[in-house]
């Protein structure tokens, strides 16, 4: 299942000087996810990779993303519980991170691949350790530390993808 992007993708790349930056990031990513996700036809889930370094932002970033949406509580790494469930601005929002997966196979024997079958919006940290089994993304974003701030990349790898970049353009 794993899926090489091809250099035709449309990408959006960004420095981001700071943490108010990748929080601004994730709040123009909940636009375009409130605008046009889910697809009242889709029955799959809206896949985005969020990929970087421990202490990149990813997390940060998710944070953005659902405040923006209108969640007032806490937003937690899933480190240890893997998974967790959001629903905001009628949005299903599930945050994975695979970190702590040792093997592969733990991601089926969890029982994850589930929340990759129904719709929603799947956010997922680290899925390099669950693959080959977790769902191919529709979104890729890369958050790398440079100096102070981080340098952004979204990649759209599906049509769907494409569809959520054009929406953070507009």
């Amino acid at each position: 299942m794993s899926h090489v992007p091809d250099d035709s993708s449309p990408v959006i790349r960004m420095h981001l000087n700071d943490e108010e930056a990748t929080l601004a990031l994730g709040a123009s990513l909940a636009a375009a996810l409130s605008a046009h996700f889910p697809l009242p036809t889709s029955h799959s889930p809206l896949v985005i990779y969020l990929c970087g370094d421990l202490g990149a932002g990813k997390t940060t970033l998710v944070r953005g993303l659902l405040r923006a949406l209108g969640h007032g509580g806490k937003v937690k790494s899933p480190t240890y519980t893997l998974v967790e469930l959001y629903t905001v601005s009628n949005l299903n929002l599930y945050h994975f991170d695979f970190y702590r997966l040792n093997q592969p196979e733990e991601y089926l024997d969890a029982g994850l691949d589930e929340y990759f079958q129904g719709s929603g919006v799947c956010l997922v940290e680290w899925p390099d350790k669950a693959a080959p089994y977790v769902a191919a993304p529709d979104l890729r974003l890369e958050l790398v530390l440079d100096g102070a701030g981080r340098q952004a990349s979204l990649r759209a790898e599906s049509g769907k993808g494409a569809s959520c970049l054009s929406a953070m353009r507009g």
